[in-house]
């Protein structure tokens, strides 16, 4: 019997990836893993696989970021399925406010 990935772990690696933005919990809520006494939103660990669903920055190659994010996640001893559940555009700096104004 495998070790339980950790879904702590597997969060923290994957915030760290370019191209992140945040974690998502899906529509509902329903993309988590309850690790007592949190609840890690963005990761749902099950006994056949590992789904991580990710706000991405804009610009992104969906298969290039997804293929990063399997990387973080490490060895779970499961399929690991990687949804790219929304997307931020880059902040706009005063510069380019300034110029869209004029």
């Amino acid at each position: 019997m495998t070790a339980e990935p950790d879904a702590a772990r597997i969060a923290a690696a994957v915030l760290a990836v370019p191209g992140v933005a945040g974690l998502h919990g899906g529509r509902f809520g329903e993309i988590a893993t309850l690790v007592p006494p949190q609840r890690v939103a963005g990761v749902r660990v099950r006994d056949g696989d590992v789904t991580i669903a990710v706000t991405a920055r804009y610009p992104l190659v969906a298969t290039e970021l997804a293929a990063a994010v399997r990387s973080a996640a490490g060895d779970t001893g499961r399929e690991v399925h990687v949804v790219v559940a929304d997307i931020v555009e880059p902040p706009i700096t005063h510069e380019q406010l300034k110029e869209k104004v004029s």
